[in-house]
């Protein structure tokens, strides 16, 4: 099995894993206190939230099985040689479970707060039962053979596709409103920050082993890093260039925000 070459770019790796962890769990909470201090969830979009709790359960199920499972580090070892070492580390383990713990409470402050007449769109349901039946028949699959690198695979093709579509609901529902109100900048900063040094820690790994063998036995973290920059820049375009929050703090322009709030989505028929 493979094991670290320079001490000092351990430690490295090390520090820029348990910072993404630090900043990706804490990124959370500037949702969750908004929606505690105004009392409702208008303005956050709840495809996002379905989209990103399936995300996370498959992710969870990636990571844990990989880092915990003797079976599916064998059969990585396998594919990518044996002096490779395994792409995923405590704090992506830590950081799925809370993630998950996390969505999860969102979601049920949807269902105690103010939500205006905002609903799941029929599109999210029926990509999120297709996620989860692939995830079914993939199972199926790969049972008889003992495939299950093959399967937490397939679980974590599931999240990368996640990843890809669950901010466009909350960014085409900013771009409709004009407007950023009721959804976290804090939040997207945050998640920023963890995306980068993520992709700093993957960067680390391969430079100590002198491989991209990291980056291709673990693509979902690649492109998990990839994509939470490239969206979380237009979220900070949006926010700060596009629609500035001094546009609508006079009554007028706050009352056709309010009224875009609660205006319903198309595809939207679905009460959460």
């Amino acid at each position: 099995m493979g094991s670290w070459n320079s001490v000092p770019l351990e430690v490295i790796y090390q520090i820029f894993g348990w910072f993404a962890f630090g900043v990706w769990s804490i990124s959370f909470y500037p949702q969750l206190i908004l929606n505690y201090r105004r009392k409702s969830v208008v303005g956050l979009n709840f495809d996002f939230l379905v989209f990103n709790l399936t995300k996370h359960s498959a992710y969870l199920i990636y990571n844990a099985s990989v880092f915990f499972s003797p079976v599916v580090q064998r059969q990585y070892h396998e594919k990518y040689g044996y002096n490779e070492m395994i792409p995923v580390a405590a704090n992506d383990v830590a950081f799925s479970i809370h993630a998950v713990l996390l969505t999860a409470f969102t979601i049920f402050q949807v269902f105690i707060y103010e939500r205006g007449t905002q609903k799941v769109s029929r599109v999210c349901i029926g990509i999120t039962m297709t996620a989860w039946g692939y995830a079914a028949v993939s199972l199926i699959l790969a049972w008889p053979n003992g495939s299950w690198l093959w399967l937490v695979t397939c679980f974590n093709l599931i999240q990368v596709i996640m990843t890809t579509i669950k901010y466009i609901p909350q960014a085409y529902m900013n771009f409709m409103r004009k407007s950023t109100e009721g959804w976290s900048i804090g939040n997207i900063l945050l998640d920023l920050s963890g995306g980068l040094a993520n992709f700093a820690q993957m960067g680390m790994q391969s430079i100590d082993q002198d491989s991209l063998e990291n980056f291709y036995g673990n693509i979902g973290k690649l492109l998990l890093s990839l994509e939470t920059v490239i969206f979380d820049v237009l979220f900070i375009v949006q926010h700060y260039v596009l629609y500035p929050k001094t546009k609508v703090e006079d009554g007028t322009a706050g009352e056709n925000v309010e009224r875009h709030l609660n205006k319903p989505l198309k595809e939207s028929d679905h009460e959460v």
